[in-house]
């Protein structure tokens, strides 16, 4: 019997895969492809104080390779998700990683002391929001503000930290050190790559936002080197992420160091993606001879 669990933080996933934030709401809409209980965990989207409308339209557009998405985080605000999506996300039996947003340090901060006495596992902290306060410069792009977030919401949390890191920095290194500094107790990365596209017949921004995040497999070679580039510079566990659409994509993210993966993009396409790459790698453990999953995450050195 191979041993498919990991720990993140001191909580026990029954196996690596778990969903990415934005890309499968709080699980609901899944739920009739996908057995939730087969996940490690589920990802819910990002949950903010107050409900955030979002950005105009249009806010999503196909490239090459992946997709653009300017959705501006929007979401019905904590009180809903609360009464709503932890109710439902409770009768299956995965763990429940909240992913929180906000404009300022005080934003998360609510969010996070509403969700204290929630059953709820982790909280994923997005810190490529734009700060209101700074000028709007995403919290992610500064060493500074990462460790000083990273800290405010330590103090609040009654859950352990996982500090979602912004690819979109000279050195990713310095900004996943900051947030250990800083007291998180896991890393996840990367977010979407800044990115746009233009309309060439009707000459203009496919996305009304100008620019938008770019996801799916055209970002996974830069998330893969990220990711191993962090493993070797933190001891805190990483969940790593970026254009996995099949087993062999996350077994690259495990190999170079990543304790777990998130499924993303892929579940547009692929509904099923996120429990077909947990059985893959399974299969994979058992052809190659190994019995424990741990086995063979930062491998290659």
């Amino acid at each position: 019997m191979i041993n498919m669990s990991v720990d993140i933080a001191g909580v026990t996933l029954k196996n690596p895969v778990m969903t990415a934030s934005g890309t499968f709401g709080s699980g609901e809409e899944y739920s009739e492809f996908v057995d939730l209980s087969r996940l490690g965990a589920v990802v819910t989207k990002g949950v903010a104080n107050v409900p955030w409308p979002g950005n105009p339209t249009p806010r999503i557009a196909e490239t090459y390779g992946g997709m653009i998405n300017a959705i501006g985080l929007q979401n019905p605000g904590i009180d809903v998700f609360c009464k709503r999506d932890i109710p439902f996300l409770k009768k299956y039996d995965t763990k429940i990683v909240v992913n929180v947003c906000g404009k300022t340090t005080e934003d998360y901060c609510e969010v996070v002391e509403r969700l204290a006495e929630e059953p709820v596992d982790l909280l994923e902290i997005n810190i490529s929001c734009p700060n209101v306060k700074e000028g709007g410069i995403a919290f992610g792009q500064d060493p500074h503000a990462v460790e000083a977030i990273t800290r405010e919401v330590k103090k609040r949390a009654k859950q352990p930290v996982i500090m979602k890191l912004s690819p979109n920095v000279t050195d990713i290194t310095v900004m996943a050190k900051a947030a250990e500094a800083g007291g998180a107790d896991a890393l996840s990365l990367i977010n979407t790559l800044t990115g746009m596209k233009i309309d060439v017949n009707r000459r203009c921004f496919a996305l009304a936002n100008k620019t938008g995040g770019l996801s799916g497999p055209a970002v996974k070679p830069v998330a893969v080197r990220m990711v191993y580039q962090v493993a070797n510079a933190v001891k805190v566990p990483i969940i790593g992420m970026g254009g996995i659409t099949n087993t062999e994509d996350a077994l690259e993210f495990l190999l170079a160091g990543a304790t777990a993966v998130s499924v993303g993009t892929a579940n547009f396409f692929k509904p099923t993606a996120t429990v077909e790459i947990a059985q893959g790698i399974e299969s994979y453990l058992e052809k190659n001879g190994f019995e424990d999953v741990k086995q063979i995450i930062g491998l290659v050195k």
